[in-house]
């Protein structure tokens, strides 16, 4: 048996890299067929590494099955993300998210109560979208968008509900301290527990129906076995502080979820496009690549595009976070949901509305709110387990209490019914989820976007920062850092003559030279010949005389001296990379050149320490000589040069088996596997580049590696936050199990304990929402 291995790129629907059972599902097929010994798939690279048998498959065969296959799970599954409108408790939303599970043909699904997203993933030949709405409908709710209205109005209702119920209660408790216990007061009291209970007993049937035990059913109970003691007013004061508790969380749930729209409002909806020779008004997403868009000051900018026509002053906040407006001419780039200035321009599409920057962004946030964080699945899995738990336990208290400890029946009946008002962990629920949406919708809007609650965690644990170099710490353009004239030539001399010849070729350096020379005016000599020589120089006649300009090399092969100056010593000490220019006789002189490091660069990486990264890593394909130079500037703390993207792959592994959390930071194409090797990675320059955003865990949309520190900050308090959110959440449901048990809190007590310790920890997590809120 001969065996080969090999890494095919493959074409997949887009949502096949979010999508970790399609994944599963294609290698487990993969690894079905015969001759097929392993399977590895990548799916950021969309590459499949394959080993098998090559006398039983060939490459052409394994290459065909792959695409076969990968278009067989496309097909029999479906994908949607929708979000549910109306949803108001975390204990609605497992239910509901169990009930869809429930449905045959619904292969996962993942209802995010913080974000009210629902991730679907379904059978098309066994059921439908249209089934699935159906039961989310049969719970109470609505999709967002089907039926706005009519959430608004189920909002509003149930607003009026509550307050009803709250001034029946205070005019019956009013009653009660002036006249005693009546017929009148037990009819307030009765009448506040119905209005303040008729959603949450609507909800209650409905978990009935779906054999789910949540809060709403409980405290039902907890009401109807209250009104059986004749406990009136504790029943009133139960369904009351519960419909206002529920009332307050999904007002400050929602404000959370909408950490996001202010991206999704970003995008205007029409616009004025160029058709038979005028502007008219167009419906955005029927705008075509290709087509001209007129946009007048002060309107937000509806499609990617280039300016052909008109300059103006564009603020690009709303995607990339930079405070400042940039300036933007014929030739530049615009971003969809940016703000134009105070000039008017004609802008040429460049890609459709559903795939512009400002879509994909908004996309990628949207499903970055709606996973699930590894903390949040602990939460969550706790809550399945202590419920049951709290509720046998109650079942126990109420029949066995007066039989072994004594006691009044009625008594331990009392405590029973609190213990089932509180054996549901709401706020512990709640704790990760809205703290990681209001993060993630905090960096979106600062231009970082965190593809997940689960990066933002491993963000927040980096202690290692690798960068790449070029484009990333520096600009990616070379500049003149010096031009050292020899044998009584002039500098200008040298460099008129070095640019004329460079400005036939196309090393790196001739840019660099050519903009010197003519940014100092000098005079441009024609060029009779050219003849480069790969990797040492080039050879040309200028003015009717020979010159010769390139590397040290490349003069010692000409037999040409190359003294050593101190001059020269400083430029190759400050890593600038030098070239020489001689004729047939002498030399004339040499030119050195260097990147110019991004303006901020050594601010931001000392930042980085401050932030808790204990070491910061260079990884360039530059000289050893010109990355040492770099790294001391910016301090550093290690560099490796001369490094092939299969070099700075090995790095990030090395570095990672030494034990630390390493980040690696690049422009997300020619690092992606050194990005994808990195416990997380982060790409430089989003906003121009759809791949970055698609390669990496986190984007900086803005090319700006201030926001890097930013970004580590915000995700150590976003830690520190949903660590305090759990802990708070724990002593609090120990509390009032404890108090249940012993008498010490009253039903309507254990019903303020819980729902306020829900709101405590959703107003704890809104603080980040702060613009500073990484910085506190």
């Amino acid at each position: 048996m001969e065996e080969q291995t090999l890494d095919i790129p493959v074409v997949w629907p887009d949502y096949f890299e979010d999508c970790g059972h399609c994944i599963d599902r294609l290698q487990d097929m993969l690894e079905g067929l015969d001759g097929v010994r392993s399977v590895s798939i990548n799916a950021d690279h969309r590459t499949l590494s394959i080993s098998y048998d090559t006398n039983l498959l060939t490459f052409g065969e394994i290459k065909e099955r792959a695409r076969m296959l990968g278009v067989e799970v496309a097909e029999h599954y479906k994908h949607r993300t929708v979000r549910i409108s109306g949803l108001d408790c975390p204990d609605c939303a497992q239910k509901l998210e169990t009930a869809i599970r429930r449905i045959r043909g619904v292969a996962w699904a993942s209802l995010n109560y913080a974000t009210s997203a629902l991730i679907v993933e379904f059978e098309p030949h066994t059921t439908s979208m249209d089934a699935i709405i159906r039961k989310v409908r049969e719970f109470g709710y609505e999709i967002e968008g089907d039926a706005n209205l009519r959430t608004r109005s189920r909002r509003n209702a149930r607003l009026v509900a509550t307050a009803v119920s709250g001034a029946l209660l205070g005019i019956g408790g009013l009653a009660w301290l002036t006249s005693g216990p009546s017929a009148l007061t037990t009819a307030l009291f009765i009448s506040a527990a119905i209005v303040g209970g008729v959603f949450t007993a609507h909800t209650a049937l409905l978990s009935i129906r779906g054999l789910i035990l949540d809060t709403n059913l409980l405290v039902t109970v907890a009401a109807i076995g209250a009104i059986a003691l004749q406990e009136y007013a504790e029943a009133a004061a139960v369904m009351f502080l519960f419909s206002l508790g529920g009332t307050l969380e999904a007002y400050t749930v929602e404000k959370t979820r909408k950490s996001i729209m202010t991206l999704i409002d970003s995008a205007p909806t029409s616009a004025l496009v160029k058709r038979n020779g005028h502007f008219a008004p167009a419906r955005v997403d029927e705008i075509e690549v290709g087509e001209i868009v007129l946009i007048k000051p002060g309107d937000k900018i509806p499609v990617d595009g280039t300016i052909v026509e008109g300059e103006s002053g564009v603020d690009q906040s709303p995607i990339t976070g930079e405070s400042v407006p940039v300036s933007k001419v014929v030739g530049d780039t615009v971003y969809a949901g940016s703000i134009n200035g105070r000039g008017s321009v004609e802008v040429r599409t460049s890609s459709p509305a559903d795939d512009n920057t400002l879509a994909r962004i908004v996309h990628l946030v949207e499903q970055a709110q709606a996973q699930k964080a590894p903390t949040q699945q602990f939460s969550e899995k706790f809550g399945r387990y202590y419920s049951p738990i709290v509720i046998a336990l109650a079942g126990l208290v109420a029949v066995l209490g007066p039989l072994w400890l004594g006691g009044d029946y009625k008594d331990w009946f009392g405590r029973a019914l609190t213990l089932l008002v509180v054996s549901c962990p709401c706020a512990l629920v709640i704790s990760t989820p809205v703290a990681i949406v209001a993060a993630i919708g905090n960096a979106a809007k600062s231009g970082v976007l965190i593809r997940g609650g689960a990066h933002l965690e491993m963000l927040s644990g980096v202690t290692v920062a690798a960068f790449d170099k070029t484009g990333t710490l520096t600009q990616g353009k070379l500049s003149i850092c010096g031009v050292i004239p020899f044998n009584s030539y002039t500098a200008d001399k040298v460099l008129a003559v070095a640019a004329a010849i460079e400005s036939r070729s196309e090393h790196p350096l001739a840019d660099a030279i050519v903009d010197a020379a003519r940014q100092a005016g000098l005079p441009e000599h024609k060029v009779q010949f050219f003849e480069a020589f790969p990797g040492k120089g080039a050879r040309a006649v200028v003015e009717g005389e020979a010159y010769y300009i390139g590397s040290p090399r490349f003069m010692k092969e000409l037999g040409v001296d190359v003294p050593g100056t101190t001059a020269m010593a400083e430029m190759q000490m400050q890593g600038c990379s030098v070239v020489y220019l001689c004729n047939e006789k002498t030399l004339w002189g040499a030119i050195g050149a260097a990147d110019t490091l991004k303006d901020g660069t050594a601010e931001a990486l000392g930042r980085l320490k401050e932030v808790g990264i204990q070491k910061t890593v260079m990884l360039t394909g530059d000289t050893a000589q010109s990355g040492r130079a770099i790294a001391k500037k910016l301090g550093i703390d290690e560099e490796h040069a001369e490094l092939l993207p299969e070099d700075k792959l090995k790095m990030i592994r090395r570095l990672r088996q030494q034990g630390d959390k390493v980040a690696m930071v690049g422009d997300g194409i020619n690092d992606s596997p050194a990005l994808a090797a990195a416990d997380i990675g982060i790409a430089m320059g989003g906003v121009g580049s759809p791949a970055a955003i698609e390669a990496a865990d986190v984007a900086l949309m803005a090319d700006d590696i201030a926001m890097l520190p930013y970004a580590i900050s915000l995700s150590k308090k976003a830690r520190k936050i949903i660590a305090q959110n759990i802990l708070f959440s724990l002593l609090i449901v120990a509390l009032l199990v404890v108090g249940a048990l012993s008498s010490h809190i009253s039903l309507a007590a254990g019903v303020l304990g819980h729902e306020g310790s829900a709101l405590l920890v959703i107003a704890n997590s809104m603080r980040l929402l702060k613009r500073d809120s990484a910085l506190t």
